[in-house]
């Protein structure tokens, strides 16, 4: 007897709500390229990253969906969802807002 497996077409979208002081943000690509389109490399020594903030705590002020922050390179916690990389992180380790 075979039993069949039935897919849901229906695609499951996952997102975290963070809590207090948390903030989850999408890092960015390691490569960045300039308005003049000159391409820099992340270097291995590199301290800091950048990223999108996708959600923010009830307690986080001065983060906001949308806006591209910086923040050290190992900070917070990593987290794989939905097929994306994510970092939970306390607003205390958001650097600076990036305007471009």
């Amino acid at each position: 007897m075979v039993i069949g497996v039935l897919e849901d077409p229906r695609p499951v979208r996952l997102t975290l709500e963070p809590l207090d002081d948390f903030v989850v943000v999408e890092p960015t690509d390691e490569e960045a390229e300039t308005r003049a389109g000159l391409i820099i490399p992340a270097s291995a020594e590199a301290q800091c990253r950048s990223g999108i903030v996708l959600a923010a705590g009830p307690d986080a002020d001065g983060a906001a969906p949308g806006e591209k922050v910086l923040f050290p390179k190992d900070a917070g916690y990593d987290v794989r969802l939905g097929g994306t990389n994510q970092k939970v992180l306390r607003r205390r380790d958001l650097i600076a807002r990036i305007h471009d």
